[in-house]
């Protein structure tokens, strides 16, 4: 009888899992599942051939079978490293590592006390705080962050920027909010921040200004190529959803 090494199993399960969880977190389409479930080893190959391989691709992989079989390793030696050195590099570390494993409560706990001496305005703890705190919705704490890195080059087109347009909108400085949106808005590009920029518009109760925006997003989509279709997805399909309810209402 053909003998398959049980290592053999233990990667194709491996593979099988990453595959299926970026499939899921790219809002893919449903077909990739079922060629992964039901073709485990050519499928997921398939996949990761043309789906996850592109740049730096594949070292996310590799720290992706890591963290699919030992998903706390990573953090465990990551808080024994700020154990035997409390630095700035290993602090960050952690926090980053916490951010990416959900704890978010602990990355902002970590970040915030980065924040001290000649750190008070680094660029990168500012953004990755902004990014946590929008994840809990705490959008009085992303405005003062936002401001300090706001003249920084690479802020200009950036997520954290959005998320401070995002914050604004929340906070009840809608003028403020959609100047910040605007200055986002380009086309073929920024498809994420144009979404909640109609979203904004939907809130204040401007459908047609919503609607515009919705449609203009939609209307580039003919023109992407395979993978800004799929890195877009999402809010192509959220901008489909909204428009369809400013159809229905009208």
């Amino acid at each position: 009888m053909f003998y398959l090494s049980p290592y053999f199993y233990y990667i194709t399960v491996g593979l099988q899992v990453i595959c299926a969880i970026h499939c899921i977190r790219k809002d893919n389409q449903a077909k990739w599942l079922w060629l992964i479930i039901f073709l485990p080893v050519v499928g997921s190959l398939i996949y990761i051939f043309t789906e996850m391989f592109s740049g730096n691709d594949v070292q996310k992989v590799q720290s992706g079978v890591g963290a699919v079989f030992n998903p706390s390793g990573k953090i465990k030696k990551l808080e024994d490293n700020l154990r035997f050195a409390d630095t700035f590099a290993n602090k960050v570390a952690l926090a980053d590592a916490y951010l990416e494993a959900k704890q978010t409560q602990r990355a902002i706990t970590l970040y915030e006390s980065c924040l001290s001496g000649n750190f008070t305005t680094h660029e990168y703890v500012n953004i990755q705080l902004i990014n946590a705190y929008a994840d809990l919705k705490q959008y009085d704490n992303i405005i003062p962050l936002a401001k300090q890195i706001y003249t920084l080059p690479q802020f200009a087109r950036s997520r954290a920027h959005m998320l401070y347009a995002i914050a604004l909108s929340h906070t009840g400085n809608a003028d403020e909010a959609e100047k910040e949106f605007k200055l986002l808005k380009g086309r073929f590009s920024n498809y994420e921040s144009r979404y909640w920029y109609g979203s904004f518009l939907l809130r204040m109760n401007r459908n047609e200004d919503a609607k515009k925006i919705y449609e203009e997003m939609l209307g580039e989509l003919a023109h992407l190529d395979g993978k800004e279709k799929r890195n877009n997805r999402i809010w192509f399909n959220y901008a489909r959803e909204d428009l369809k309810k400013i159809n229905n209402a009208a």
